[in-house]
Order: structure tokens, then sequence, then C-alpha cells
């Protein structure tokens, strides 16, 4: 009972902030701003490509913990201790360059007027566009955190290793239905993840193709603490694309990752299944779905009106 509270009260909240959000936020205090967050953004996917999932992630792993307040983005000092060394985050999370690029472009046209946290938000819609996803208006108007929290960072985000259960639950925490954790899920057809994040499933899972694994195996060994940040795309149909093959590889038992494989072949996973069935055939609705999903998490618990700050930069507080 205490937890189905905590959830409703949770859920609440974000539909009071999130009413105080709009696309149009900055429509007079920073109109260029959207143009200007995309041209840095497609300048950057058109880079490297990779660069599309590492925004879009940063995004996710900002709002996961303690709301969508850019807390992600602050560095560690001698007296501030920050997210980036949770272990979610470590030697992982990447685009803080860009994102960089950004707030100084922006703070040169509107100072102290456009918040990390709306940034992040912005880049990860233009990455997913940038590499030929869906598009969707993102509400805007969230401030600024002056805090972080190692330790949320590491029990809020969802470790490789979950289960349907521990998934269902852990987005439920943050508001999410079933539906959104399938959606979010797809974004994994872009980007990828470092051996140690998939070597059990290589070496000690049934549910997996066996070419598939025998390719993977030579780029990660078995030995723990052997080539653990070697890299392997997520997606290996279409791993610069934003699409649906993400699905089909499930159903071609093609998850790189055991929190990917067990929506479809997972313990309790009959309503992952239908998902990732109906995903896998129908473009449309993945598109549809994930589009209403990254709005929903980007209204996880922002900071709004007097709350926190505007950051002049995305790295420390004021």
């Amino acid at each position: 009972m205490a937890s189905s509270l905590s959830a409703l009260l949770l859920l609440c909240l974000a539909a009071s902030a999130s009413a105080q959000l709009s696309p149009r936020f900055y429509a007079r205090s920073c109109p260029r701003v959207l143009a200007t967050i995309r041209g840095v953004v497609t300048a950057a996917v058109r880079n490297e490509a990779r660069m599309g999932a590492s925004l879009l992630r940063l995004h996710f792993h900002d709002c996961f913990v303690q709301g969508c307040d850019a807390s992600v983005l602050l560095s560690d000092t001698a007296t501030f201790t920050g997210e980036q060394g949770a272990a979610p985050n470590v030697a992982s999370i990447r685009g803080f360059g860009v994102i960089d690029d950004i707030k100084a472009r922006v703070e040169a046209l509107c100072p102290q007027t456009v918040s990390c946290a709306d940034i992040l938000a912005v880049a990860a819609r233009d990455s997913v566009v940038a590499l030929g996803g869906p598009s969707w208006n993102v509400p805007l108007g969230r401030r600024d955190s002056t805090t972080a929290s190692l330790a949320l960072a590491n029990n809020d985000l969802p470790p490789p290793f979950f289960n349907v259960s521990d998934l269902i639950s852990n987005f439920a925490a943050k508001g999410l239905g079933v539906t959104d954790l399938v959606a979010l899920s797809g974004a994994h057809t872009i980007g990828k993840s470092q051996c140690q994040n998939f070597r059990d499933r290589l070496y000690n899972e049934t549910d997996i193709d066996s070419g598939f694994a025998s390719a993977l195996k030579g780029n990660c060994p078995r030995p723990t603490g052997s080539g653990d940040t070697n890299l392997a795309v997520l997606d290996t149909t279409t791993p610069t694309s934003f699409d649906n093959a993400y699905y089909r590889n499930l159903q071609s038992q093609k998850g790189l990752l055991h929190s990917d494989q067990v929506l479809l072949n997972g313990a309790g996973s009959r309503r992952t299944r239908k998902l990732v069935g109906t995903y896998a055939s129908t473009p449309s609705q993945f598109a549809r779905d994930f589009a209403v999903a990254m709005v929903k998490m980007g209204n996880i618990s922002p900071l709004t009106g007097s709350q926190g700050q505007i950051r002049r930069s995305c790295s420390r507080v004021n």
C-alpha cells in the first residue's frame, strides 16, 4: 500500500509540474534556442553517429535520478560529489562537450535564460531525429538543480541484469507504465554497450543466437576484468539508424543485454512480449509510443517556477 501511495503521489506531482511546462516557453525570451540546439546536435551526430545515442542516454540518466533537473551534468569538486562517478555512469556517459557547446551558444544569445535541463531534453529529441527517428514537441520550462545524488544514481538507474519484474517496478516508481518501458527500451536501436554489461549473457544464458554470441565473444573475453570496456553495438542490423530493428533482433534472440532479451523471453513477460511483437511489425506504432514515452519521461519531477536556478555553466552551480 505504501509503495502504491508513493507512486500515486509521484504521478500527481508530475502532472502538476508538467502543467507548468510548455513547448513555447522560450518563444519570447529566447526565440532562436531550438534552432541553435538543433544545429549543434545535428553537426555532432553527423560527425559521430554514436553521439546521438549518448545525448539521448544523458537525458534518461538525468531524469531517472531526482527528476529532469540536469543534476547528471554537475561535475565533482573538492566539496561536491555529483552523479558522474556512480556505477551506471562512470567511464560510460558522454556528450558533455556537446552540451557545453550548446550552453555557450545559448548563453551568448539569451544570458541565464535557458536551463541545462531543457537543453538535455531538446538535445535528446534532436538526436533521435538526426538518426531518422520520430520528432515530438518538447515541453519546456524546467530549471536546474543545485544538488546531485550519487546514491540515487547508483540505486535508481536500471542495470542491465534486471528481469522483467524489476524493470516494471523501476519504471513504475518513476510514473512510467509497461508501454513506456518497452517503447523507451527501443532506444537501444542505437548506441553501444560495454562488455562488462553483457558478458554474463554471452557465456551463461541460453536464449541467445549462437552465431550472434560467438561473434561477440572475440571482443568480450570470459574472464572478468579482461576487455571490460570493449564496446559492441546494441543493434547489429542498423546500428546508426533510429528504427524498430531492435525489436526484430529480440525476436531473433539477438538482444545484447539481459534486460533487452527478457522483454521477449523473461518470466512474467506476457505484456512486454506482446508489445515487442507490435513494435517489430508496426514501426509507426513504435514511433508514436516512443514519442509519448519521451514526453512522459521528460516530465519526471522537473523543477519549475522559482525552484532551482538557471545555471550559467551546466557543470557547476552558480
